[in-house]
């Protein structure tokens, strides 16, 4: 994917509409969640961040409709969602355990223009912070600022339950570099030699593992109302301005 193609997505923002889209490839992505290759022939393209609805009907016309972050940001024809399982849920249950390759879905997008990264849009450093599968949206934006070689610095803090909870951990480890670093937060079982303790972001690690006021971060946090709502606080008093947080609840079924 190159930088221009990107950029050219920026610009266009292509208009949100109704899609068909097959089902290429279906993976385990942890014990919960599944990810989702999607080929849409009439997909326009996506911007990091951005999300899409997706709409099943029941043979007796009974329909139901959740959002879900992209996964990826591609100039046209692809789409990919990474879907963590809701046990009571209406959509998520089928993405996660029932749909195969072959299948055709509906997608109504690309949505959002708030929660959206850009390359060469700003040199400000961007921080991340992702609470479980709100790393989404998140690791899209790693990926489209690794692919177009942006000069911003990028950190992400990622709070998730175990390290079989990691959304695209080879992906993520892969982007590590001087570019991009990755904090890691375990909130019920770490790895074995892991040196922090085990347990639910603080305020106090929240300042140790993000880039400090001083440095003008631009700022996305996904994640649970509850975990997005408390992270926005902190950065307040931490002296990080309301307009640089931008904010993603996820709460789709």
């Amino acid at each position: 994917m190159s930088a221009p193609s990107l950029a050219s997505v920026g610009r266009s923002r292509p208009r949100p509409a109704w899609h068909v889209a097959t089902v290429a490839e279906t993976r385990r992505e942890t014990p919960t969640a599944a990810r989702l290759t999607l080929e849409v022939p009439t997909w326009p393209g996506s911007e990091a961040g951005s999300h899409v609805d997706v709409r099943l009907t029941a043979p007796d016309g009974y329909q139901a409709s959740r959002s879900y972050s992209i996964a990826s940001s591609t100039p046209e024809g692809q789409v990919i969602l990474a879907v963590d399982e809701q046990p009571d849920g209406e959509v998520s249950p089928f993405l996660v355990h029932e749909v195969r390759p072959g299948d055709q879905l509906e997608l109504h997008g690309p949505l959002g223009a708030f929660f959206v990264w850009r390359p060469g849009e700003s040199d400000l450093p961007v921080q991340l912070v992702a609470g479980g599968s709100g790393v989404v949206p998140l690791y899209a934006m790693a990926a489209a600022h690794g692919a177009a070689a942006d000069a911003a610095p990028f950190r992400l803090l990622y709070s998730t339950r175990t390290s079989a909870d990691v959304f695209f951990a080879d992906e993520l480890a892969a982007l590590t570099g001087p570019a991009f670093s990755l904090d890691l937060v375990y909130t019920r079982e770490a790895p074995d030699g892991w040196p922090d303790a085990v347990g639910r972001l603080t305020r106090e690690t929240l300042a140790a593992r993000t880039l400090p006021a001083a440095r003008q971060p631009r700022i996305y946090v996904c994640g649970s109302t509850g975990f997005v709502e408390t992270v926005a606080r902190w950065l307040q008093d931490l002296g990080h301005p309301a307009a640089a947080i931008h904010t993603e609840r996820f709460g789709g079924l």
